[in-house]
């Protein structure tokens, strides 16, 4: 495929793509890709790259009523990272939340809005929620309010999911569970939830979870590493409506754990085009990262003496200087103000240089096809709040054949449940 000629390629992507399809992701007009096809003008050489990434990463089929296509709402969406691991396995999307006119800005660029989109879930009655298999949400994590079921028992007081995460966002999590009755969840934080206000805090979700909702729940910290060189570590959160065999053990970890190299922009001559990014990036002409991503000298010196100084005090404070073999720190929102946390190495003569979005976005493990319409410091905020997506895909594989199965034996209906009976 990588010799094939523009013409060869449009035929190829148009075996998987409409020309509408093909026409948003080059940036064209339809008729433009009829001419293309039909041999009325030719076919521009910068075309090759473009499609090359689309026939890498195939969209997956639409849904179908009357299939057994996976359903699933996705909520404190982000720009769409646990919803490519689900569109990976087949499927569907039905409604999404995210309140931060930003990423839904990224989010509906690369996923349209061919249903409904809300901002704040906190205010959005659960019972309007379309039905669904499978409820994503990489929730955030807000301090619980009085620390675990067992004290409040000791203390006489009521229990109950709403009684004690009212006033967190999981509790926005646990009515719409409780309303809807999916046949299947996926819940994402950091790994510190675990160990938030002593444990207290997780102990509330999962009794919440197995206890109030009465769901099969299995939990595990997977590093990112595995799939992206990047450490970042983040439980995941699973559970099922019917009791199960779902097994960890089930996931597929690559036996070779790739490194920075692989997702830094090449200046041999073999980085691809990308029409929607043009040279925003990365300057083809010239083969070079823009210099707009190189330490300017003041904050290279601010950074060097910052870390001198905490050496100096024993502390383990500073820059992540990266190499082409390296695994980074963990990208973090943070990362527009000084990108300290991964500074790629380049060269002893030149300063380091931060990550450019479109090598952020590769380093959450997101396609070349993903498209990064707002500023660098919102990307950068975007792609440091997301989630590693293969480590997503994976998950979702897994998960897969117990929804199907739930699908396949009748089990379509929402459930009458009542957390207070």
């Amino acid at each position: 495929m990588n010799n094939a000629q523009p013409l060869e390629l449009l035929k190829q992507a148009r075996a998987q793509f409409s020309q509408r399809e093909i026409a948003e992701q080059v940036g064209k007009n339809p008729k433009t890709i009829r001419r293309w096809e039909k041999g009325e003008t030719p076919c521009p050489v910068m075309l090759g790259s473009a499609l090359r990434v689309m026939l890498r990463e195939p969209e997956a089929p639409r849904y179908e009523p009357g299939t057994n296509r996976i359903r699933f709402v996705d909520l404190f969406a982000g720009i769409g990272g646990i919803r490519m691991g689900f569109e990976a396995q087949g499927g569907d999307c039905v409604f999404t939340s995210e309140w931060n006119n930003f990423s839904k800005k990224t989010y509906v660029l690369n996923f349209g809005e061919r249903h409904p989109f809300v901002g704040d879930i906190m205010p959005f009655p659960a019972e309007d929620i379309p039905d669904h298999d499978v409820l994503l949400a990489g929730f955030p994590c807000q301090p619980f309010s009085i620390a675990g079921v067992s004290k409040k028992n000791s203390l006489g007081r009521p229990h109950g999911f709403e009684c004690t995460t009212q006033g967190t966002l999981f509790f926005d999590v646990a009515r719409i569970i409780a309303t809807k009755r999916p046949k299947a969840f996926l819940l994402e934080n950091v790994k510190n939830l675990l160990s938030h206000d002593k444990g207290n805090t997780f102990e509330v979700i999962l009794h919440t979870l197995r206890n109030e909702l009465k769901y099969d729940v299995h939990y595990r910290v997977i590093d990112g590493q595995h799939f992206t060189p990047q450490h970042r570590e983040r439980i995941i959160i699973v559970g099922f409506r019917e009791k199960t065999d779902f097994s960890w053990n089930d996931l597929r970890l690559p036996e070779k754990a790739p490194r920075l190299e692989s997702i830094l922009h090449k200046t041999d001559g073999t980085e691809p085009f990308l029409p929607w990014d043009q040279d925003r990036f990365f300057d083809h002409d010239k083969k070079i990262i823009q210099p707009k991503y190189t330490l300017t000298p003041r904050l290279w010196s601010y950074l060097q003496a910052y870390a001198e100084k905490h050496r100096a005090a024993g502390n383990g404070f500073g820059f992540g200087l990266v190499y082409p073999d390296s695994v980074t720190r963990t990208l973090s929102a943070r990362y527009y103000k000084d990108g300290s946390e991964i500074l790629v190495w380049q060269g002893d003569k030149k300063r380091p240089r931060r990550l450019t979005p479109r090598e952020c976005a590769r380093l959450m493990g997101f396609p070349d096809s993903f498209r990064i319409p707002v500023s660098d410091t919102q990307a950068y905020r975007q792609f440091g709040n997301s989630v590693v997506m293969p480590v997503m895909k994976e998950v979702a594989r897994i998960m897969a054949p117990h929804v199907h199965t739930m699908i396949e034996e009748g089990r379509t209906g929402v459930a009458q449940f009542s957390l207070f009976a």
